[in-house]
């Protein structure tokens, strides 16, 4: 499989301003996906798309290609994932044919090389649409145990039968970012980020650390900390 590692990752940020440039233990986020992309063996390239000239003139110190600038129209807020994605194979299908993308965000700096190999194994070995990497939720935040207010009072979010024993709760996931999604080309040319057949790549919850605020980067260094 031809199978392209895309680096999303725009100037713009409200929420947590010129994140994907803010230093992590010395080191600027985006090193830390380039790092774990160039050391993957199941990716044939490995690209940039951003906006931004800071972040493309330091996507390629890093050893990332940045063959084009993301269209202002794709660098919003509101600009859709898919699109960009969409974007990027065509761009990029001239040189050869792609079969999948990897998308890489730069806020999930604990993701290794082999978390993003053995997402593309999975794709491949499956025949699925798509592998996204998952979380276990927490037996506190299950869907059985969450509530909702009606006005001063609470009610269960899923009605039926209380349960109160972790080990009696549905083993439940969520995305982790996510830290890596792979998927078919042809899928995203149909319109769709995960296809009808998307498959679980299941992630520890150091390694789906995704940094939106200063205290995801404060965890993300006292991890990083630990393992030096």
């Amino acid at each position: 499989m031809h199978v392209i590692g895309v680096i999303p990752a725009r100037g713009g940020s409200k929420g947590l301003p010129g994140k994907n440039l803010m230093r992590l233990s010395g080191r600027p986020l985006l090193a830390y996906t380039a790092d774990a992309a160039r050391a993957s063996r199941r990716l044939s390239r490995v690209v940039l798309s951003t906006d931004d000239q800071t972040i493309a003139e330091t996507g390629a110190a890093l050893g990332l290609e940045v063959p084009f600038l993301r269209p202002r129209e794709l660098a919003s807020d509101e600009a859709p994932m898919l699109g960009v994605l969409q974007h990027a194979v065509r761009a990029l299908a001239a040189g050869a044919p792609v079969d999948a993308v990897v998308v890489l965000q730069p806020t999930s700096p604990l993701r290794r090389a082999d978390h993003i190999d053995a997402a593309v194994e999975l794709l491949a070995a499956s025949g699925a649409d798509s592998v996204v990497s998952v979380v276990e939720v927490p037996h506190q935040f299950n869907p059985v145990s969450v509530m909702t207010l009606d006005g001063d009072r609470l009610t269960p979010f899923i009605h039926g039968p209380v349960i109160v024993r972790r080990q009696d709760k549905p083993r439940v996931f969520a995305r982790n970012g996510p830290a890596v999604l792979a998927v078919r080309a042809d899928v995203l040319e149909r319109g769709s980020l995960y296809g009808d057949d998307c498959r679980a790549l299941l992630m520890e919850p150091e390694d789906s650390i995704d940094i939106d605020t200063m205290a995801d980067l404060d965890y993300a260094e006292h991890v990083l900390s630990r393992r030096r």
